[in-house]
């Protein structure tokens, strides 16, 4: 991992306080190509965290506030006819940039969340039957608030499927929250400036280095094993696909690099699969009746399998 990396990494976290877990995260998710869901309550710092990171990788930053008047158009564009130029003409929507922050996705209709997760998984939109490429960097971060269902419409799971990871973002501890308040208070009176730590370019080679780092065999197997565990237990009625194995592979590769490794560790491994799995399955009934919480679940899961060696 290259010096700039590991001085992004801390700009990151002294700019988002209380979070470093999380913003390793996301990062590894932007990282990885992939992209990410973010669950938590109001005020707790999701837009920022967002926001920050689009600044630091030198990318073009929209947000979409979904409601339930969103049309797909309002997201992907659309074409109208110019009077003056006595033509057709497209106008792109938002979807057009390179960190896309969707806020409370779960409050639109299933037909515009489809239109944003097409987008995500094709890296394409078709607008009026022309189609138009996304930019090479482009990751998308949709949030949702877990307290309050009324008016909402729930992400199906094959479509939470297609995010990356799904990162819980908890309340702060109060030296924590009094750094917060303390970063607010002096940002106020004396702004400054977040300058991009690299650019787009540069980012383009880093996944191409994360690409290179190597996955045993012995990994592999351990990664599967995982996986195919969650189609077996009980307490789990539906099971992680193979998605799920490839997006913990991706995403552990990417850890090991920012561990400055050129390869993956069943450390690594464990460290993906509840981000990773949180979103990919469900419980079953008897085991929700019971208090069972997911991410225990998973952990437990992953304990009962041999660590390769």
């Amino acid at each position: 991992m290259s010096q700039t990396m590991i001085n992004l990494l801390e700009k990151y976290e002294q700019r988002i306080i209380g979070q470093q877990k999380n913003l390793r995260l996301l990062l590894t998710a932007a990282l990885a190509g992939g992209h990410v869901l973010i669950e938590g309550v109001p005020g707790t710092g999701k837009t920022q965290m967002v926001k920050t990171l689009a600044k630091l990788v030198d990318g073009e930053f929209n947000r979409i506030q979904f409601t339930p008047d969103l049309l797909p158009s309002d997201i992907t564009g659309s074409s109208i006819y110019n009077m003056k130029e006595q033509a057709f003409q497209t106008l792109k929507g938002p979807i057009f940039t390179n960190v896309l922050l969707a806020d409370e996705i779960n409050r639109t209709p299933a037909k515009t969340q489809a239109a944003l997760l097409e987008a995500m998984e094709e890296k394409q939109v078709t607008i009026q039957g022309e189609t138009y490429p996304l930019p090479d960097f482009f990751f998308v971060a949709a949030t949702q608030n877990p307290i309050e269902f009324e008016g909402t419409y729930p992400l199906p799971e094959a479509q939470q499927d297609r995010f990356l990871f799904k990162l819980r973002i908890n309340f702060p501890s109060l030296e924590e929250e009094i750094e917060v308040l303390q970063m607010v208070i002096t940002e106020q009176l004396h702004p400054t400036e977040l300058k991009a730590m690299f650019t787009k370019e540069e980012l383009a080679s880093i996944q191409t280095e994360v690409q290179q780092v190597k996955i045993s065999d012995s990994i592999a197997d351990y990664i599967l094993k995982i996986v195919r565990k969650t189609r077996e237990l009980e307490q789990i009625q539906h099971g992680a696909s193979t998605r799920a194995a490839i997006a913990i592979a991706k995403t552990a590769q990417v850890w090991a690099y920012l561990d400055n490794r050129d390869y993956v560790t069943p450390d690594d491994v464990k460290l993906m699969t509840v981000p990773s799995l949180r979103h990919r399955i469900q419980l079953s009934p008897y085991a929700e009746l019971e208090g069972s919480d997911i991410d225990e679940t998973i952990k437990a899961l992953v304990g009962s399998i041999a660590v390769p060696r």
